[in-house]
């Protein structure tokens, strides 16, 4: 279990407003009234998450694990929605500010795994990893997993794509890699090899961890013909 502070609702929402890599655009759950917020950030003073210094509110050590933990939970819950749940936009990220209330340290390991330990919130904002992601704990059955988790055989329909490199993706992108597309793994070394079509792309594993899939559970027998539509690595 865990021996993370009991925060109410309000609190929670402060503290992950003081995350260094909050991002405005995720900011919509209902604003505390000033009251409230004041009386919460006594309540972070008291359990010690937070220190303030010239009327300016900063996060200890403790608190920053807790803001981590609480920045996580929202957006593993907007990963949630719109990776099994199909929901998207506004709708998504207000139901996210409710759902990531009911999550525990535990439960978001166990929706981590199951979604194939993303990196990236829908927004593009960074999830905190937590130890499954760092041990890479594997789950029969996950709803989403990166391209470079299936077998060689296994078929996959990609849910989303998400990289820094954005050559590597403007590429993929244009050889069909697009959300909603069928990829095939054909083979894992000494490059990983997927097909999309009559296509076959290959690519290095980093660049395959930036490809989620939801997996299609038999892998496909296909025979494969070449040529390669060979990714040039950056």
């Amino acid at each position: 279990m865990t021996n993370d502070p009991v925060l109410d609702d309000t609190a929670e929402e402060l503290l992950a407003s003081l995350w260094p890599e909050h991002d405005a655009v995720e900011a919509s759950c209902p604003v505390a009234a000033r009251g409230d917020r004041e009386a919460a950030l006594r309540d972070l003073e008291a359990t010690r998450l937070v220190e303030v210094h010239d009327g300016v509110a900063a996060l200890t050590e403790t608190g920053r694990a807790a803001a981590a933990s609480v920045v996580r939970r929202e957006r593993l819950a907007e990963r949630l929605l719109a990776d099994v749940l199909n929901v998207g936009g506004a709708l998504a990220t207000e139901t996210a500010c409710k759902f990531e209330h009911l999550l525990r340290r535990g439960i978001d390991d166990e929706i981590c795994t199951l979604l194939g330990h993303p990196r990236a919130c829908p927004h593009g904002s960074p999830i905190p990893p937590g130890p499954c992601c760092r041990e890479h704990a594997p789950a029969a059955g996950r709803v989403v997993s990166a391209l470079a988790d299936l077998e060689p055989g296994q078929a996959g329909v990609i849910a989303y794509l998400h990289s820094r490199r954005r050559g590597i993706m403007q590429r993929l992108l244009a050889m069909g890699a697009v959300p909603g597309a069928t990829v095939v793994l054909r083979q894992k070394l000494p490059s990983l090899v997927f097909e999309i079509g009559s296509a076959q792309i290959a690519v290095d594993e980093e660049t395959a961890r930036d490809v989620y899939v939801r997996p299609v559970n038999q892998p496909r027998r296909r025979r494969w013909r070449g040529p390669l539509a060979r990714l040039r690595r950056e």
